[in-house]
Protein backbone atom coordinates (compact mmCIF):
# COMPACT_ATOMS: atom_id res chain seq x y z
CA UNK A 1 0.00 0.00 0.00
CA UNK A 2 3.15 2.51 0.70
CA UNK A 3 3.13 5.25 3.08
CA UNK A 4 3.37 5.24 6.62
CA UNK A 5 1.38 2.55 8.80
CA UNK A 6 0.09 2.87 12.59
CA UNK A 7 -2.63 1.58 14.63
CA UNK A 8 -6.41 3.43 14.35
CA UNK A 9 -8.08 3.00 18.06
CA UNK A 10 -11.50 4.35 19.04
CA UNK A 11 -13.75 3.99 21.61
CA UNK A 12 -17.12 3.51 19.83
CA UNK A 13 -19.41 4.93 22.73
CA UNK A 14 -22.56 4.07 20.30
CA UNK A 15 -22.14 0.41 19.75
CA UNK A 16 -22.00 1.62 16.09
CA UNK A 17 -19.57 -1.60 15.26
CA UNK A 18 -20.29 -4.04 17.91
CA UNK A 19 -23.86 -3.49 18.37
CA UNK A 20 -22.42 -2.21 22.12
CA UNK A 21 -19.57 0.45 23.22
CA UNK A 22 -16.43 -1.28 22.76
CA UNK A 23 -13.21 0.00 21.78
CA UNK A 24 -12.25 -0.21 17.97
CA UNK A 25 -8.65 -1.23 16.57
CA UNK A 26 -7.64 -1.39 12.63
CA UNK A 27 -4.55 -0.95 11.16
CA UNK A 28 -4.27 2.02 8.95
CA UNK A 29 -2.10 2.78 6.14
CA UNK A 30 -2.04 6.94 5.55
CA UNK A 31 -0.66 7.72 2.37
CA UNK A 32 -0.61 10.15 -1.05
CA UNK A 33 -3.24 7.47 -2.17
CA UNK A 34 -5.60 8.02 0.68
CA UNK A 35 -6.68 6.12 3.62
CA UNK A 36 -6.88 2.49 3.63
CA UNK A 37 -7.94 0.13 7.15
CA UNK A 38 -5.94 -3.25 6.82
CA UNK A 39 -7.05 -6.04 8.21
CA UNK A 40 -4.32 -8.76 8.43
CA UNK A 41 -6.06 -12.29 9.28
CA UNK A 42 -5.49 -16.48 8.96
CA UNK A 43 -8.93 -16.64 7.30
CA UNK A 44 -11.83 -13.91 6.53
CA UNK A 45 -15.38 -14.82 6.72
CA UNK A 46 -18.49 -12.96 5.95
CA UNK A 47 -18.78 -11.80 9.50
CA UNK A 48 -15.20 -10.43 9.53
CA UNK A 49 -16.08 -8.75 6.07
CA UNK A 50 -18.89 -6.75 7.49
CA UNK A 51 -17.13 -5.82 10.79
CA UNK A 52 -14.69 -4.10 8.39
CA UNK A 53 -17.22 -2.78 6.50
CA UNK A 54 -18.98 -0.64 9.50
CA UNK A 55 -15.71 0.03 10.82
CA UNK A 56 -14.34 1.85 7.96
CA UNK A 57 -17.95 3.62 8.24
CA UNK A 58 -16.77 4.73 11.82
CA UNK A 59 -13.94 5.57 10.28
CA UNK A 60 -15.27 7.52 7.64
CA UNK A 61 -17.79 9.50 10.50
CA UNK A 62 -14.74 9.91 13.30
CA UNK A 63 -12.07 11.19 10.71
CA UNK A 64 -13.47 12.75 8.08
CA UNK A 65 -12.29 10.96 5.58
CA UNK A 66 -13.62 7.84 3.36
CA UNK A 67 -10.55 5.04 3.59
CA UNK A 68 -10.27 2.13 1.01
CA UNK A 69 -10.75 -1.32 3.14
CA UNK A 70 -8.63 -4.39 2.69
CA UNK A 71 -7.93 -7.71 3.57
CA UNK A 72 -4.72 -9.39 3.37
CA UNK A 73 -5.19 -13.24 4.07
CA UNK A 74 -4.57 -16.65 2.76
CA UNK A 75 -7.65 -17.83 2.62
CA UNK A 76 -11.35 -16.10 2.32
CA UNK A 77 -14.13 -18.18 2.32
CA UNK A 78 -16.72 -17.48 -0.63
CA UNK A 79 -19.10 -15.73 0.96
CA UNK A 80 -16.82 -13.69 2.30
CA UNK A 81 -15.22 -13.28 -1.46
CA UNK A 82 -18.78 -12.12 -2.69
CA UNK A 83 -19.88 -10.10 0.36
CA UNK A 84 -15.89 -7.72 -0.38
CA UNK A 85 -16.79 -7.75 -4.34
CA UNK A 86 -20.53 -5.91 -3.12
CA UNK A 87 -18.90 -3.68 -0.65
CA UNK A 88 -15.86 -3.00 -2.27
CA UNK A 89 -13.34 -4.62 0.04
CA UNK A 90 -10.16 -5.44 -1.57
CA UNK A 91 -8.79 -8.52 -0.79
CA UNK A 92 -5.25 -9.84 -0.96
CA UNK A 93 -4.44 -13.16 -0.85
CA UNK A 94 -1.25 -15.65 -1.50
Amino acid sequence: FGGRVRRWVFRDEEGFVFGRPSIVEVDLVVSGGGHVLVEVKSSVSRADVFELWRIGRLYERVEGVRPRLAFVSPYVDDRARGAARELGIELYTG
